[in-house]
């Protein structure tokens, strides 16, 4: 087995306050930073009350963009042509197709059925969206999870959206597209897990085996469409509340069941992140974890930041022999 620190990678994060690069700098303090996505150097970071902020330096400095609303809750750049998405509270969403210099509003996704009756429960006057995921595959595909209200889908580009697709979660907290495996899509609520094999059409509930069903982080295995990592909790309270969280990580692997590989633990598991050959885990105390061997074995990084919201993986390149985007799959440790 190969072991080794993750070098050949810059891991990001975000804190609910600021913006950390792991093992180096700290910025926007005071921002409200909630949220990252990354394309190359460039970093995007959405602010609770701060805004959208860009970096094109890999996070040294930022500058604001300018966007109607100034709570940031999600925010993605897509694989397939570069856009890049904002989603905010309330509930409206964003498109930018010039790095964030301009934005279009999609409409559409006001004009949905169940509209009115989105609502997050600690703020029931108001939802917001939690999570973008364009479709790296088709740039006309993008689901859109609302916290309180369902996971929605464009198949046009926004000029039009579904309904909460039935059999989904409804709580929304996470959705990941697999990278190189077409159609497949995985989600993570708060009423339980699915995922899907048609491009986010149908969806199949994935809750065997695991008790806690207040799923949050969601990762999957890029070399492997059947194998993902979710983490959750007994419930919103232990989650989020002052006492210990319960929480843990699972892992499942073809049909399943969800096997426990982490926890539980008294702080609870916020993000998910995978790079070559490991599986990064961020705590609500600032812990960061790491595994390469697909969660049998787990190891903490050294450093430990404010308490974690997002977490994101920049792959860099290295020196020496055999760098990380060398490797072959034969080399891979992380399956």
């Amino acid at each position: 087995m190969v072991t080794r620190d993750p070098v050949g990678m810059e891991l990001f994060a975000t804190t609910g306050d600021a913006f950390v690069r792991v093992g180096g700098h700290t910025r926007l303090q005071g921002s409200g930073a909630q949220c990252l996505a990354l394309d190359g150097d460039t970093v995007y970071v959405g602010c609770r009350g701060g805004g959208l902020k860009r970096s094109a330096d890999g996070g040294g400095s930022f500058e604001d963009l300018s966007l109607p609303e100034r709570d940031v809750f999600s925010v993605a750049v897509s694989a397939a042509d570069g856009a890049v998405y904002a989603g905010t509270e309330p509930s409206r969403l964003f498109r930018s197709r010039d790095s964030g210099e301009n934005w279009d509003e999609l409409v559409a996704l006001q004009e949905i059925p169940s509209r009115p009756d989105w609502s997050f429960p600690p703020r029931p006057w108001t939802s917001h969206v939690r999570w973008i995921a364009p479709s790296p595959h088709d740039r006309e595909v993008v689901l859109v999870g609302i916290e309180l209200g369902g996971l929605m889908r464009t198949e046009d580009g926004g000029a039009s959206f579904s309904d909460h697709r039935p059999e989904a979660a409804r709580d929304v907290h996470c959705l990941v597209w697999h990278p190189s495996a077409p159609g497949r899509a995985y989600e993570a609520g708060g009423d339980g897990a699915a995922w899907s094999r048609d491009g986010g059409r149908s969806w199949n509930k994935a809750d065997a085996g695991r008790e806690r069903r207040y799923a949050w982080a969601l990762a999957v295995d890029p070399a492997d469409p059947e194998r993902w990592f979710v983490s959750a909790a007994p419930g919103p309270f232990e989650a989020h509340g002052s006492r210990p969280s319960d929480s843990a990580i699972y892992r499942w692997e073809g049909s399943g069941p969800w096997q426990i590989i982490d926890g539980p633990r008294d702080s609870h598991v916020y993000a998910l992140a995978t790079g070559p050959e490991q599986l990064f885990a961020g705590l609500g105390d600032g812990t960061l974890l790491q595994t390469e061997d697909g969660g049998e074995s787990w190891t903490e990084l050294g450093e430990r930041t404010g308490g974690i919201t997002a977490l994101a993986v920049n792959e860099v390149a290295t020196t020496g022999d055999l760098s990380v985007k060398d490797r072959g799959p034969e080399d891979s440790e992380f399956r």
